[in-house]
């Protein structure tokens, strides 16, 4: 049996052409969206969507190309677009009766929720965003001998062909990989879950890929267009980042705040995977996001 959200509801929803999204709902109130990360699924926010539900109406979808989520083919750059990823993001609440509501992202994730901000300001009404840089600063942060943590990066980005059959070689090895060394406690992620952030990883493969070669094409070309207009984001917006910066000499909370006009930005020491590693913590910042 697939793990799920206890007591939530299930259901595939339409958001673009032949594009339907898995998604879990629970709880009533004001919505509250959460995206999943790398390499997971939206089972990742299991403690932080039930806590919430007390007084939010949560939804937790799988993204485009991740978990029981439609994965079309990579025809083009825009496919797998941040751009096009909020898109669906945006029309799966609308699909479910809101035209505003609360996202927070977490990795993968938090750029597109980063990219819904920019792209639907009308829609977000605040915006959290865990443990990443937007796309473009993240590139321009990754440099030197430092940069070997993003290895993962650099071998998505190559055009198609390589990357995909090395992964798919050795698909649980590689997304074992970073559940292993991301973790700050490993014991977050029960063994049942783990098997089923790999399944999912190990289905995945090709649309995983696509996603990540879009961050290192098509997403820089956005984010640059958005910063060479002076765009920035209008709503309330919390990060929550583990201290990156210290180990590859950027300074996070100048990067967030050159993009954020109400930013509270916050370094932790929950690890990764913070959500399934102090998620009392997690829903307690969510919380504090959402009062403003």
């Amino acid at each position: 049996m697939v793990p799920v959200i206890s007591g939530f509801d299930y259901q595939r929803v339409p958001v673009a052409d032949g594009v339907h999204l898995n998604v879990a709902v629970g709880g009533s109130g004001s919505p509250v969206v959460l995206l999943h990360g790398f390499p997971q699924t939206h089972l990742m926010w299991r403690h932080v969507a039930a806590d919430l539900a007390a007084g939010h109406t949560v939804i937790c979808p799988d993204l485009r190309g991740y978990g029981a989520s439609d994965k079309p083919a990579e025809t083009g750059p825009a496919v797998y677009a941040k751009r096009t990823m909020a898109a669906d993001i945006v029309a799966l609440a609308r699909a479910l009766g809101h035209e505003r509501f609360a996202l927070a992202g977490h990795d993968r994730g938090a750029l597109v929720a980063f990219r819904a901000g920019l792209d639907h300001p009308q829609a977000i009404t605040h915006l959290a965003c865990l443990d990443v840089l937007p796309t473009l600063d993240m590139w321009e942060a990754m440099h030197g001998v430092g940069a070997a943590v993003g290895f993962h990066l650099y071998l998505m980005s190559q055009p198609p062909g390589l990357p995909e059959r090395m992964i798919a070689g050795a698909a649980d090895a590689f997304f074992g990989h970073f559940l292993d060394i991301w973790a700050g406690d490993p014991g977050a992620i029960p063994a049942e879950v783990r098997a089923a952030y790999l399944e999912a990883s190990r289905g995945a493969v090709d649309s995983i890929v696509a996603d990540y070669r879009a961050s290192a094409g098509i997403d820089v070309v956005h984010d640059q267009a958005d910063r060479d207009a002076g765009h920035r984001l209008g709503m309330p917006v919390a990060v929550l980042q583990q201290d990156w910066g210290a180990a590859l000499g950027f300074d996070a909370a100048a990067l967030w705040g050159a993009w954020a006009a109400d930013l509270r930005h916050s370094t932790v020491g929950w690890g990764h995977f913070m959500a399934e590693e102090a998620p009392a913590g997690v829903a307690g910042a969510l919380r504090d996001l959402l009062s403003r």
